[in-house]
């Protein structure tokens, strides 16, 4: 029996207020908004969150940097980086934040649970290293979820895909070495923080299982579509993952403020549509979707609604902040020769990317 789509939230995660600052509450707040006026409630299954052990984010984060930010927060907080605020109450909401996603990935693993989940979480994560965080990030949300599966639920292989407008440097480096986590991002190029070049593809027993696919500024929905179903999904479909990651950023958008990119909600609808069929078809349906970065409080709203009802198997609610450009048919020419440079990189690795 097919259960209905999983939404993880919780008020707590209000609570990380780093003051005037483009990761703010007010962009979950927007989101929940939305939700309430789409009656996502009545299509969803809530999963309660739960705070993250230290255990579970040893498994990611050494224990040094736990600790600092458990001193940080006690002093009543203070800036890990330039971009990065730790308050008195955010390792607290981080660890809920985390063990958010980790109830996720436990829902999708039970008997009764569903399978295919949203989670509504803050701080985001994808920017944290095991020892320091950055970019807004204090705990590596995805990372976390999934060695929690790779560890509790008997799980060898598990894809992250990251279609944030920001490059998951933190993600990257954390399974860089490793083969049961494929990491796969798209993301623009030249942007913060700088990384995520077409040749960084792993090391030792990670060699060609971090793809990267580096868009150029003004790239949209059809660019982003051709990288997954020309590069993506094939490599995606040939390692047949057990679990499906998504970090599911939306500063992509063409109303974001962060970032030069054109995608619509449309568009990520379409994205997330491909990943309910990859999961469907590999990893008994078990899709669990992040958030991440997105800073246009309207246009995130209606990102995540999309996501959410192409997760749900649903068609695309009609919504979106006006203005969106007109989407070409196919991949521009700048975003179609990235990827097929990206392709001549990894087909040696993975032959179901023909010549």
């Amino acid at each position: 029996m097919r259960h209905p789509a999983g939404l993880v939230t919780d008020p707590a995660y209000l609570r990380h207020a780093p003051g005037s600052w483009p990761e703010s509450p007010e962009r979950l707040r927007a989101v929940l908004g939305r939700f309430a006026s789409s009656r996502v409630h009545e299509r969803a299954q809530l999963i309660p969150a739960r705070r993250a052990t230290d255990r579970e984010l040893r498994r990611i984060h050494h224990e040094e940097y736990l600790r600092r930010l458990e001193v940080l927060a006690g002093r009543g907080g203070d800036y890990l980086d330039p971009d990065t605020v730790v308050t008195a109450e955010s390792y607290e909401v981080a660890k809920l934040a985390a063990g958010g996603c980790l109830a996720a990935v436990d829902a999708a693993f039970s008997e009764s649970g569903p399978r295919t989940s949203l989670c509504l979480v803050r701080p985001p994560g994808h920017h944290a290293f095991p020892r320091r965080g950055t970019g807004f990030c204090l705990l590596n949300n995805v990372a976390i979820a999934a060695a929690h599966a790779l560890e509790e639920h008997d799980v060898e292989r598990v894809l992250i895909v990251d279609w944030d407008v920001h490059h998951g440097n933190g993600t990257e480096t954390i399974f860089y070495d490793r083969r049961d986590v494929l990491y796969l991002s798209v993301h623009q190029s030249p942007l913060y923080p700088g990384t995520g070049g077409l040749a960084d593809t792993g090391e030792a027993e990670g060699q060609g299982y971090n793809v990267n696919l580096p868009l150029p500024p003004g790239a949209g929905d059809a660019d982003s579509l051709a990288a997954f179903d020309r590069l993506f999904l094939p490599i995606a479909r040939a390692y047949r993952p057990q679990l499906v990651l998504v970090s599911s950023g939306h500063d992509g958008h063409f109303a974001d403020p962060l970032g030069s990119m054109c995608c619509t909600a449309s568009g990520y609808h379409q994205l997330a549509a491909r990943m309910r069929a990859l999961a469907e078809e590999f990893a008994g349906g078990r899709l669990i979707a992040v958030l991440e970065g997105g800073y246009h409080e309207e246009a995130l709203g209606w990102c995540l609604l999309a996501v959410f009802d192409a997760m749900a198997g649903l068609g695309m609610e009609r919504g979106d902040v006006p203005g969106a450009p007109s989407q070409e048919a196919g991949p521009s020419p700048e975003a179609a020769h990235r990827i097929a440079q990206a392709v001549a990189i990894h087909a040696p690795g993975w032959p179901c990317l023909g010549n």
